[in-house]
């Protein structure tokens, strides 16, 4: 018995090699596959501490402690962003100190459970990662203005509609907030920042940092568009931080700016940004806003002259006209001056003005005055080109040596089927085609010229229905609501019918 105990083991030795080079190739399968006992990929027992109303992914990416922007990790039970992962870093001594043991990898977008160091790898994370950097396949984009939307729901149960979601005011921002919902609801813009893959391949010097705008915009566009964020809002603070440094703090996120300024310099530098150049088609932002004008311009003799002395001034070169082609990407509109002195009544009448009277200014024949301090010319002003999106800027406010004086004068506009061929030439008409424009935006200012606030109006092309948005406010209003405000700056999209 003794002797056939000790032979058997030595029989099987050879069985159990043969085995083992059979699974060698399943080793590496093994070790890909989570399991409790995988020292790679283990699961992870932590994973119902993640709080997710606590993440928050709005916010620059910095360190709580060192204030570092290089290998940061978000402990996803309680939102707090920490450099490192190894031994003494900031991440690891959070998660021995409080017990939080789930972190994520901003960068890599890798989930790691600390302080044992591994790498956690469940599907059920994929929500965390998706907020972060949410993306959108052609189709997804394709479906934005089709299909009937359908609402979704914030971890808390509150219900939005991607796209109309309120921006926070950190504090005096909401000049910006306005001109970022309205270039939210510009079609091709939209569709362009959607996708990173647009503007990735765009060669750059080394060290052109101007390119952090473009990300930190297309970053904004796609979480106000995201179907799966955990809140209903949107804070716009690494955007915003990127336009105070680009714009060497001309643009303040505590101080009220104008929009029109912050619109005008914001895309110009995308376009700058993008790489266009002076062509029509070399950035997305010219293909969509950029028209084209002729401005013809002569000077006019002085008063204290006789007939005689004008005469012969006026048949010098100097004083003949001259015609200069040149791009716009808005319009600006002036406004008549409003009533100086109260009716029978005692009260103040609030002038009225149809939007085709303030457009006139563009129909080539219409002359205005301007002064420079030395000589005075007459500028007539002919659109060429109409651009696909048009700008309209409506100027309420004006600077005199005292004080900024703001005019309340109402437009009344139409919502749909603007025509812009009015103002064209009959040459220019038929070049150009289809005139007729409907509204997608409109900006609003309330209150003092100098403090005030400003709110917008856009409409959800996919169900048709107008929005008013005020930071974090969103309600729905009615189409007719719109033209009674004091507008500032609308955006209107040609017809495709």
């Amino acid at each position: 018995m003794s002797g056939n105990a000790t032979e058997e083991p030595v029989e099987k030795k050879p069985k159990l090699e043969e085995s083992n080079k059979e699974n060698t190739g399943n080793e590496d399968d093994e070790l890909e596959t989570p399991s409790a006992f995988n020292p790679k990929y283990r699961v992870c027992p932590y994973l119902d501490t993640i709080n997710r109303p606590l993440l928050d992914f709005d916010f620059e990416k910095l360190c709580s402690i060192s204030l570092t922007r290089i290998n940061v990790y978000a402990c996803l039970v309680c939102g707090k962003y920490f450099q490192g992962r190894g031994t003494n870093t900031h991440a690891y001594t959070h998660s021995v100190a409080e017990a939080h043991h789930v972190f994520l990898n901003l960068q890599t977008l890798r989930f790691y459970c600390l302080p044992d160091n591994y790498e956690i790898i469940d599907s059920s994370l994929d929500d965390i990662k998706f907020v972060l950097n949410p993306t959108f396949s052609p189709a997804d984009i394709k479906n934005l203005d089709k299909a009937d939307p359908k609402y979704s729901r914030t971890v808390d149960g509150t219900l939005y509609l991607p796209g109309v979601v309120g921006l926070n005011n950190i504090k005096a921002n909401d000049y910006c907030n306005v001109v970022l919902h309205a270039l939210s609801h510009v079609g091709p813009l939209r569709d362009y920042f959607l996708r990173e893959q647009h503007y990735a391949k765009i060669k750059r010097p080394p060290g052109d940092s101007i390119f952090n705008l473009v990300q930190r915009f297309g970053e904004l566009m796609r979480k106000m568009w995201n179907p799966r964020n955990f809140k209903a809002h949107v804070s716009p603070h690494e955007m915003l931080q990127a336009v105070v440094l680009w714009s060497n703090k001309r643009f303040q996120i505590t101080e009220q700016g104008d929009p029109i300024d912050f619109l005008s310099w914001f895309l110009h530098t995308l376009h700058r940004a993008l790489k266009g150049t002076k062509k029509v088609d070399s950035s997305v932002i010219y293909k969509t806003f950029l028209g084209e004008m002729k401005i013809y311009t002569r000077k006019i003799p002085p008063v204290d002259l006789d007939d005689t002395q004008k005469s012969l001034l006026l048949a010098t070169e100097e004083y003949q006209e001259k015609c200069e082609i040149t791009n716009f990407l808005y319009l600006t509109c002036d406004l008549p001056p409003p009533p100086l002195f109260t009716d029978e009544f005692r009260e103040n009448i609030i002038p009225q003005v149809n939007l085709y009277q303030l457009l006139s200014k563009f129909n080539g024949t219409t002359e205005k005055e301007y002064k420079t301090y030395k000589d005075n010319f007459l500028k007539r002003f002919e659109v060429a080109r109409l651009p696909q999106f048009i700008i309209l800027y409506i100027k309420r406010f004006t600077k005199n040596t005292f004080f900024l004086e703001k005019n309340p004068t109402i437009v009344n506009f139409p919502i749909r089927n603007v025509d812009f061929g009015d103002i064209l030439s009959i040459q220019n008409r038929e070049k150009i085609g289809n005139c007729k424009y409907n509204l997608v935006a409109n900006i609003v200012h309330d209150g003092e010229p100098n403090k005030g606030t400003y709110r917008v109006h856009m409409l959800h092309k996919a169900n048709g229905q107008w929005y008013e948005m005020q930071d974090l406010h969103v309600t729905e209003i009615l189409p007719q609501m719109i033209t009674l405000t004091e507008s500032y700056i609308q955006i209107y999209e040609r017809c495709t019918e």
